[in-house]
């Protein structure tokens, strides 16, 4: 059996031009890689006798809304038969249409169906790339940063339409003032009671 570093040896000596960056980090390998040779790499992680990364755990987006490339694209793979962990990643923009792994690992296909809900990330090549969390007709993407805490719509059942209905979020303003205070000690108001009836 093969250790991270054997397998970062391989990993680099096969695929030379495919790897931008490779580093073993809390025991697991990380490999930096451009969105173009994802395929090409992928089949090689799984396939090679080496390496046998068959299991896809995960597919995530990191997001820097700040940065051009503001998508970093993370793949968690598994290798059973070597007890390893391998985390492939790159970055992308935006509007930036990037390969289904679907053809791959059929267990990408609701994973990646997450992310293009979650994050807004479009795959070419997905058999059904729709929303898979989120409502029909819902706006926007959940797990961007710079999607309001508070949603652009709320559901309620309205008593008048006697339907359920959707609407601008509203908050009311006593939702708006919070008493940090200690529980424990006591919050102001309630010990300026206490003290004006111990006075009376």
């Amino acid at each position: 059996m093969q250790n991270l570093l054997d397998s970062e040896k391989k990993i680099n000596s096969e695929l030379t031009t495919k790897i931008n960056l490779t580093k073993i980090k809390h025991n697991q390998l990380y490999v930096e890689i451009d969105k173009e040779d994802l395929i090409e790499v992928t089949l090689f992680l799984k396939t090679n006798k080496d390496t046998k990364f068959r299991q896809l755990i995960d597919i995530t987006v990191v997001d820097y809304p700040e940065k051009a490339q503001r998508f970093k694209i993370v793949y968690l793979f598994l290798s059973h038969e070597f007890n390893q962990r391998i985390i492939l990643s790159y970055t992308i923009t935006e509007k930036e249409l990037i390969p289904s792994l679907t053809s791959v690992f059929p267990s990408a296909n609701w994973m990646e169906r997450e992310v293009f809900d979650m994050y807004g990330v479009n795959f070419k090549d997905h058999p059904d790339l729709r929303r898979i969390l989120t409502d029909y007709g819902f706006e926007g993407h959940p797990l961007r940063k710079d999607f309001p805490l508070t949603g652009n719509t709320e559901v309620r059942y309205s008593e008048d339409k006697k339907k359920v209905i959707n609407e601008p979020v509203k908050l009311e303003q006593n939702y708006r003032n919070f008493d940090y205070q200690s529980p424990w000690e006591g919050t102001e108001y309630i010990k300026e009671q206490i003290n004006n009836d111990k006075k009376n």
